[in-house]
């Protein structure tokens, strides 16, 4: 069925005056065709209060809060609070002057992100309400912006759980908290402008791929000539180009000429049938490609221009890579190789700021699933994520299985036609990302609904025929609309596939939930527990892999969680900090690209019933020496107590099994001393790695970690700063819970609470840039072991321009 047919026969219209291309959200800069994006995000007042009257021009605003985008509407503690906290309507306005050289051109405002509802004025002209937290968002000024005066921009955010937007309407695990929590900027286009781009390459394995450019146009169309022209990029080196020339007559019969003088204008949606709207530009056999896989995420941008007589209309860019990413009754193939994937699960919340986090924040996520665990995929649950966070994942070689907002529930109808434009706004956003290799069109561990799912599943394959489809069940019997089945299995053994292309996309999680605090039987049992798992998905080819729950622990609702509003589902604390199970997917890298030895305890004789037994390290190595040494001896000789090989037995298809020590074999003299021990990892007879743990139970060291010390002084820019006591060596300090005192100097505000207890021996804050620039200092102070500080220098940025 023709894409815009079936468009309308679903009731699902994705005009262009409602969802923004990507060229919404770039930078700013003006292009060869007037195209201009400026963002907006400095310089907002805002009331956490429905305020009569705000949306009238001359209301006075002087009593609301300056912020800037990313806000979150209440800063909240990293746990135990009421989400009820957050749960109201706030008033946000913006002033801003009509930008310069305008005349003739259409003006939209985008908003990437506002959780949930937004009424949006300009200039107290209602432009109407937008139902939805976690997909973009336009409408147009043009005829109501004041050119002689400023203009007013007013948004009535509503974060209330509303039970006719997905994903409410009866309970879901995961807060979604509130405000204008992505960035917001005005474009200018002309009247005749690309609404959207999609660059998809064909044939990538013959050595000269072909590349098909889909071009999306809105606007009014001038009759006559026009010609779509795109060039392929790499970086500023041209690789091919290639043209279409087309000509607009009627809206009913574009290839019947009209007389210009007594046409009237076409106006182009690219929803319409017969409509010249979506014109395709193809290239063949380009040289010289280098293909997108996970060790060298090769990119290349894709620039289109629209001329008529030779001039440029509009000109636009997409960032794209060549790859083949199928599923098949072989598992995951990504250029014609299988890949198992190993991977977690991601909420986008952070602790005190909830979703309200900048690029450089998103960023980090993706750096530490990557690069800090080794995963090779990602899950965007439950919703779709930061542009910033998926642009990362490109760069840095992170598969992504993205899907719709929705948790269990499916509401009446209306519900299913948001959920529905849920999944076209995904994928029109995101359909030129390398990383995404499946789209999500179900709800989360929804009931089947064959009408329902027959549409998301549709209208996903009617927009982007290059990806597979799958959505997340939690039942086997679920019937499949989608091409992967995608399921939640929690049991061990997991079950086994029941249709050729199989994926888990959760296990362990809240059957096992763990603290950092925990002991080293629980510790010891969550690692194995994953652990466990990817043995099995490793013994059968039938499954593709499996995204394990989840990456990083969450803020939840009161039925939910550990009773302090928190789920302590990850691998990682909410602070991005490792749990012992973290170790074990960091140790399935090859250790070309890092050699892991990380154990999986905390180093204390009585941490679990009786006396500590097994000690479980997960490494990469071939080969363990355990040393310890006496604490009681003035000279303290290190002694080999034991060697191991990695445990096959119990994980014979994992290719990095761990390690098990068990301390009640060890020879009598070596079971009863305590003191420090030391673990030396080897590959192939050669010493390559070293660990040690103290014996003292003593807290020694006090370190600050930040992520980054350089930020951009815009307001918004942000960066996370560590907090750890460790022993000697540097392992963490489990139990250690002293009060950090901050003192912050500088243009910077501090995220996070002050005194901050340390939790596990460890925990973070993060430091958000103010708008000028400058040294930011940074100290913390322990109460014994003194105070550890940072400078962070604030670049300065050109202000906004409206």
């Amino acid at each position: 069925m023709d894409r815009r047919v079936f468009l309308q026969r679903t009731g699902t219209l994705l005009a262009a005056s409602t969802l923004p291309g990507i060229s919404a959200f770039a930078e700013e800069k003006p292009t060869a065709g007037g195209r201009l994006v400026l963002p907006i995000n400095r310089g907002w007042r805002y009331h956490p209060s429905k305020v009569a009257g705000a949306e009238a021009p001359e209301f006075d605003d002087s009593v609301f809060e300056e912020v800037v985008i990313p806000h979150t509407n209440i800063s909240l503690p990293w746990h135990s609070f009421n989400d009820k906290d957050y749960e109201f309507i706030s008033t946000y306005r913006r002033r801003f002057r009509t930008p310069s050289n305008t005349q003739g051109k259409r003006i939209f405002v985008d908003f990437e992100g506002v959780m949930t509802a937004s009424t949006v004025w300009i200039n107290g002209i209602p432009l109407g309400e937008y139902k939805g937290g976690f997909t973009p968002f336009s409408f147009e000024l043009t005829p109501h912006l004041r050119k002689d005066r400023e203009n007013v921009l007013t948004v009535q955010v509503d974060s209330t759980e509303r039970s006719d937007i997905p994903p409410f309407g009866y309970e879901i695990d995961y807060m979604t908290f509130g405000g204008i929590y992505r960035e917001v900027s005005l474009r200018v286009v002309p009247a005749l402008y690309l609404d959207n781009i999609f660059a998809h390459p064909k044939d990538v394995l013959s050595g000269k791929p072909a590349l098909d450019v889909d071009c999306f146009l809105a606007g009014i169309a001038p009759h006559g000539d026009l010609v779509l022209e795109a060039e392929l990029l790499d970086g500023e080196r041209s690789l091919a180009k290639a043209s279409r020339s087309f000509r607009v007559s009627s809206a009913s019969d574009p290839d019947v000429a009209d007389d210009p003088a007594t046409s009237a204008p076409v106006y182009l949606s690219t929803e319409t049938v017969n409509d010249p709207g979506k014109q395709t530009i193809s290239f063949k056999e380009i040289e010289g490609i280098k293909l997108w896989d996970l060790a060298s995420p090769n990119l290349y941008t894709v620039r289109v221009r629209l001329l008529r007589a030779g001039s440029v209309i509009d000109e636009d860019t997409r960032r794209i890579g060549f790859r083949e990413a199928i599923f098949t009754d072989h598992g995951f193939s990504l250029n014609g190789k299988i890949v198992k994937l190993r991977g977690l699960d991601r909420h986008q919340t952070f602790p005190f700021a909830g979703q309200a986090m900048p690029a450089r924040v998103q960023r980090q996520d993706a750096k530490i699933l990557r690069y800090n665990l080794h995963c090779n995929i990602v899950r965007t649950s439950h919703y779709p994520q930061s542009r910033h966070f998926l642009d990362c994942c490109d760069e840095i070689g992170l598969l992504v299985l993205e899907e719709i907002p929705g948790w269990q529930h499916i509401g009446p109808e209306p519900w299913k036609l948001l959920a529905i434009d849920n999944v076209g706004r995904m994928v029109r956003r995101d359909w030129n990302h390398p990383a995404i290799i499946l789209w999500g069109v179900r709800i989360n561990e929804s009931p089947d609904d064959h009408s329902f799912y027959t549409r998301t599943n549709a209208l996903a394959h009617a927009l982007d025929t290059t990806r597979q489809t799958g959505g997340i069940r939690n039942f086997k019997e679920s019937e499949l609309l989608e091409d992967v089945f995608t399921i939640n299995d929690f049991g061990f053994p997991l079950r086994k596939p029941n249709y050729p292309r199989y994926l888990n996309t959760e296990f362990v999680g809240h059957t096992f939930p763990t603290k950092t605090t925990d002991d080293d039987e629980r510790q010891r049992e969550h690692t194995l527990r994953h652990a466990r798992i990817h043995n099995q998905l490793a013994s059968d080819p039938q499954y593709a892999g499996g995204i394990g729950w989840c990456a990083f622990d969450y803020n939840t609702h009161a039925n939910f969680g550990a009773g302090d509003r928190i789920c302590y589902h990850g691998v990682t604390d909410i602070f991005r900090e490792p749990k012992p199970a973290a170790g074990f997917y960091k140790s399935q890298c090859d250790p070309s690209e890092e050699i892991v030895l990380e154990p999986a305890f905390h180093w204390a004789n009585s941490d679990e019933s009786t006396s500590f037994t097994e000690a479980l390290v997960c490494s990469n190595c071939d080969h363990l020496k355990f040393y310890q040494r006496s604490n009681s001896l003035a000279d303290n000789p290190w002694e080999l107590i034991a060697e191991l090989d990695p445990d096959r037995a119990n994980f014979q298809y994992l290719k990095y099994p761990p390690f098990v020590l068990d301390r009640t074999k060890l020879q009598k003299p070596h079971r009863h001393v305590w003191g420090d021990l030391r673990i030396d990892g080897y590959l192939q007879g050669k010493q390559v790695a070293s660990k040690t743990l103290s014996g003292l139970g003593v807290d020694q060291k006090f370190s600050l970690l930040p992520d980054d010390t350089a930020l951009h002084a815009d307001g918004a820019d942000t960066t996370r700063v560590v907090l750890r006591v460790t022993d000697e060596f540097g392992a963490i300090r489990t139990y250690a819970n002293d009060p950090i005192v901050f003192k912050l100097e500088g243009p910077a505000s501090l995220i996070g609470d002050n005194p901050f207890g340390l939790i596990g021996g460890t925990g973070a804050v993060w430091v958000r840039a103010k708008t000028q620039a400058g040294s930011v200092r940074l100290t913390a102070t322990h109460p014994r072991l003194g105070s550890q500080t940072i400078e962070f220098h604030l670049t300065a940025v050109p202000p906004e321009l409206v």
